[in-house]
């Protein structure tokens, strides 16, 4: 353990790993590093991500891919976008290959992603384990169907990892958290960190693990459950 970990024994934000869920942000063709509009280390983080993901689905538990789709003209964007997304520019648009996630995210076999289910606000099913929902905004519980979905997989404690975590990540951990939500963050599987970040987000009993641990600790949660 880290000293910026919460102490695994704290009884409020300890995390369950027996009952969590992944949740991936962002992490789509038009925001990786190489993208014209992508977001700096993002595509580094991809083969940490990767693991995060296979060792959620090893474990058998939930993996939840929070995206975006920006519609034309960008009227379902943030106010921050919408200029330039009025000017033409197209990011994660629906139905195009920008919108979908990166390689190696889901599950062999998986769809695309069905922008008109999605935008309506429903989770798609994506794998035996994985799903995806559209967020509006930052937070990937403003105006969503995530708490729910959660709610009814019996998900008490959320890991986070994806792009990029000034932005999305971290608003959408302090909404898991106001909704009192265990959570976690694999720190090597999300894009642009800080140690100030780290160091804020330790602060409000969000649990640091990096990759190898987190593999670890849900290798043990499923032997537990055998």
């Amino acid at each position: 353990m880290t000293t910026s970990e919460p102490g695994l024994q704290d009884p409020y934000t300890a995390p369950h790993f027996a009952s969590s869920a992944l949740l991936t942000i962002d992490v789509q063709r038009d925001f990786l590093s190489e993208a014209p509009y992508g977001v700096p280390d993002t595509t580094e983080i991809l083969p940490a991500l990767r693991r995060t993901v296979s060792a959620f689905r090893a474990a058998g538990r939930p993996v939840v891919h929070v995206v975006r789709l920006y519609e034309e003209g960008g009227g379902n964007a943030d106010p921050v976008r919408r200029r330039l997304l009025e000017s033409g520019v197209r990011i994660a648009a629906p139905g195009t290959p920008g919108s979908e996630p990166a390689d190696g995210i889901l599950p062999e076999g998986a769809p695309a992603l069905d922008p008109e289910l999605l935008l309506s606000g429903r989770p798609q099913r994506l794998g035996e384990y994985d799903y995806a929902v559209f967020k509006p905004r930052w937070g990937a519980f403003h105006r969503t169907c995530l708490e729910e979905l959660l709610r009814e997989l019996g998900v008490d404690t959320l890991v986070f990892a994806g792009c990029n975590l000034p932005n999305c990540p971290r608003a959408s951990i302090t909404q898991a958290s106001e909704r009192d939500f265990r959570v976690a963050l694999v720190r090597d599987a999300v894009s642009r960190v800080t140690d100030s970040a780290l160091s804020e987000l330790a602060g409000i009993g969000v649990h640091l693990l990096d990759t190898a641990t987190l593999e670890e600790r849900l290798a043990e949660a499923a032997q537990a459950n055998d």
